[in-house]
């Protein structure tokens, strides 16, 4: 079903699903035979939201062969290999961004997202997750069942992003006078045009100077969103019924980084198809004549 501005969902259905269906991917690059990534949370979270075809996708029971077009752009297995370096590059982004001594770090529309429990962070960092309250609600529960702890002073900011979530963030501790780290992970293709401007520049309104945001602008053109929707057929076949292909807002969007650029960011640019060269991985062969997709890193020099 299309998106609509006051649209709900959980983690089985509409945009909810794509959480799982990038945990799926997490678990499945996890045990790769040369995994890019970690992430031993990402298939017991998978697995008790229930989406069966996800579930074998992440437990590897699926055959890339038998799911994926073949020669196709994109795929399960093409989204797993883009999905294992976008976590590497965000783990080491969040490195990077406690080395320079940033404390406080913002996972917007967190999802399945288990950074707070697999990652090393120091003594003094604290995390805000924001998200819908039952993905938060279930998330926590699920960790919990399974033993695991956080391990970092992890708090739950539990808000759709279309309500004020700025005023829950501060309400939450969240300290505006100190520089931050935000990531926007698969989040703004999700967004209309405008309500992605609008996320930029809360983020912006809210960063001191020396924060730090990571976001990704992804393929939105008809053409590509033609190729998503024609290798989802495939995965419906196949035992799929969480519908996924219909989530995007139409409409021209301001560039990330030139946005940002305008409103005193200075912005790096990974093109997908760097990341996935230098972690020896495939690069898919388009034929859209769309602009490769980037992941933008950016860090606040002046309001």
């Amino acid at each position: 079903m299309p998106r609509t501005d006051n649209d709900t969902w959980d983690l089985a259905t509409s945009v909810g699903a794509t959480a799982t269906m990038v945990a799926a991917g997490r678990a499945r690059a996890s045990i790769a035979e040369h995994p890019v990534i970690e992430d031993r949370f990402a298939q017991p979270l998978v697995q008790a939201v229930g989406v069966d075809f996800f579930t074998r996708w992440g437990a590897g029971e699926l055959d890339a062969a038998d799911v994926d077009i073949p020669d196709h752009p994109w795929g399960m297995q093409a989204m797993t290999n883009l999905l294992a370096v976008r976590t590497r590059l965000i783990d080491r982004f969040v490195a990077d961004a406690a080395a320079a001594g940033v404390r406080q770090v913002v996972i917007l529309a967190s999802g399945l997202d288990a950074r707070g429990y697999r990652l090393s962070w120091p003594s003094d960092m604290t995390v805000f997750e924001i998200d819908q309250p039952e993905v938060i609600a279930f998330k926590t529960a699920t960790l919990t069942a399974l033993g695991a702890e956080p391990t970092v002073d992890l708090r739950a900011v539990p808000i759709d992003l279309r309500d004020d979530w700025p005023a829950a963030l501060r309400q939450a501790g969240f300290d505006a006078g100190r520089p931050s780290a935000w990531i926007a992970e698969g989040l703004l293709a999700f967004l209309p045009p405008e309500a992605q401007d609008r996320l930029l520049d809360n983020i912006t309104t809210l960063s001191a100077v020396g924060s730090r945001l990571v976001a990704e602008k992804f393929l939105s053109s008809p053409e590509s969103i033609q190729v998503m929707h024609t290798a989802a057929q495939k995965w419906y076949e196949h035992g799929l019924d969480a519908h996924i292909d219909d989530l995007w807002y139409a409409g021209e969007r301001h560039d990330i980084a030139t946005y940002l650029t305008e409103r005193g960011w200075q912005t790096t640019r990974a093109l997908a198809g760097e990341l996935l060269t230098a972690a020896g991985l495939p690069v898919p062969v388009r034929s859209d004549g769309e602009a490769e997709n980037y992941y933008c890193t950016a860090i606040l020099d002046a309001h």
